[in-house]
């Protein structure tokens, strides 16, 4: 079995490669870094607050989220 998180896993992106996401409302709750990237090279999972202002930036990796929609 091999867990979404899986380092060999090549259909997730590589956490913390950019430094401005857009995200959907699709997407939320938003987390950093978010289900669809690798973990084991970043940080601990920490949940962002965007819906109020429409952005949001992670307090680990400096990662800068803007709702699209």
């Amino acid at each position: 079995m091999v867990h979404l998180t899986d380092a060999n896993n090549d259909n997730l992106a590589v956490a913390n490669a950019e430094t401005v996401y857009e995200v959907s409302r699709a997407d939320l709750p938003l987390s950093c870094p978010t289900p669809e990237q690798k973990l084991w090279n970043s940080h601990p999972r920490v949940y962002l607050p965007i819906e109020a202002t429409g952005e949001a930036l992670c307090p680990y990796c400096s990662a800068r989220y803007r709702l699209v929609d």
